[in-house]
């Protein structure tokens, strides 16, 4: 009941421009030009060979890891011999690597090289 009382207060309050153009000439921090700039910083995107490489090398750099076990195609317990607090790790490095946060969810999943690659490489925020 309040919050529909107190609307049309701050709506009467609120001043608009007319047009979209008009205010993107009148003010430099527009929503206009913000999300222009938020979106070109995105427009390289990582290709797929670029994330197998550096999966790769994340998993070569893990202290439990024999290095010559690495392969795109290797599972963190069956091939490498990881357990589930080392998996743990290697998904915090990957989230390090590719500037990413990972949700818990999504993460329980991560379990061998493959996965890890599919979800880094279709994140659109990987850098």
């Amino acid at each position: 009941m309040a919050a529909a009382a107190l609307r049309p207060a701050i709506l009467r309050h609120i001043r608009l421009s007319p047009s979209p153009a008009v205010a993107a000439a009148s003010h430099p921090h527009s929503l206009e030009r913000w999300l222009a700039r938020a979106m070109s910083s995105h427009d390289a995107h990582l290709t797929r060979d670029e994330v197998v490489d550096r999966l790769v090398d994340v998993l070569k750099s893990h202290p439990k890891v024999d290095p010559s076990k690495v392969n795109p195609e290797a599972h963190f317990e069956k091939d490498l011999g990881l357990d589930s607090l080392d998996t743990v790790e290697v998904v915090m490095a990957i989230e390090e690597e590719f500037k990413l946060e990972i949700p818990d969810q999504e993460a329980d999943k991560i379990d061998s090289l493959p996965l890890a690659i599919d979800y880094v490489a279709n994140h659109p925020m990987a850098a």
